[in-house]
């Protein structure tokens, strides 16, 4: 399974440190490598993955996952960000967030889609 051009174009383009990684799990992983965070949380960049079922792009991605476990700066937990799972051989912290069926239009959205939702979720994190 390959990303599809759009997206690593959206990657490239957007200077988004990153690579694409198969598991034995029928998943294409994406990382976004030292990923900038807003200011409000624990660290100021982070590895987020993304995890791309062989219907992508026909179907959205479903939660991420990020290194180093993030909370606010004040130490508060981030709601549905309690799980740790393992992926890669690495502990990551799973931001459970899932888009409503129509929220995704087939054809039209992408990564780029998904890079906005994940830094829109982050900054009313760090808010």
């Amino acid at each position: 399974m390959k990303l599809p051009e759009p997206d690593r174009e959206f990657l490239d383009e957007s200077g988004i440190t990153h690579r694409v990684f198969e598991d034995g799990t029928g998943m294409l992983n994406v990382e976004l490598i030292d990923f900038p965070l807003p200011p409000g949380l624990n660290v100021s960049t982070a590895s987020v993955l993304f995890r791309l079922s062989a219907s992508y792009p026909d179907t959205p991605p479903d939660m991420w996952w990020v290194i180093p476990h993030l909370t606010a700066v004040g130490g508060q937990s981030i709601p549905a960000t309690e799980v740790i799972e393992t992926h890669d051989g690495r502990s990551w912290q799973r931001w459970s967030r899932h888009l409503d069926p129509a929220a995704w239009r087939s054809g039209i959205d992408s990564l780029e889609s998904y890079v906005r939702l994940l830094r829109n979720e982050l900054g009313s994190a760090a808010a």
